[in-house]
């Protein structure tokens, strides 16, 4: 089946939000998951038909910083490249930023720095014409 992808929630049940979180200690469940997403700046979510198995959201001042707290694939659909398209379409709504940052496991640090962002402290791009 085909993967489609929307940043809008319209329609969006908690119950299409199920099996994120693999491996986290302490995780949101479907319901806190929508409202972390309704609450969000920017959001990206990837579908196959009505099963969400992908979603990526940032948090910003709407201004200058923008930071990106989650991308989640679903165990099953991971290296398809769903990951790699939220992350595109991520980093095109925020375009408009001066700093774009992401905090990440050292293990996922190559994934980043392929879509152009610089291993610091935490992962961060900075889009220096935005600066002013």
């Amino acid at each position: 089946m085909e993967i489609t992808y929307t940043d809008s929630l319209k329609n969006i049940s908690h119950k299409q939000l199920n099996g994120f979180f693999v491996g986290w200690p302490n995780h949101p469940n479907s319901k806190k998951h929508l409202e972390i997403l309704q609450n969000s700046y920017k959001i990206w979510l990837a579908f196959e038909g009505e099963k969400c198995v992908g979603f990526i959201n940032a948090i910003s001042d709407g201004v200058y910083y923008s930071f990106i707290p989650l991308l989640e694939v679903l165990p099953d659909f991971k290296g398809q490249g769903i990951g790699s398209e939220l992350v595109k379409k991520m980093l095109e709504s925020l375009k408009g930023m001066y700093a774009i940052d992401v905090v990440c496991d050292e293990s996922v640090v190559p994934f980043y720095e392929k879509h152009n962002l610089a291993k610091c402290v935490g992962m961060v791009k900075r889009n220096y014409e935005n600066q002013s």
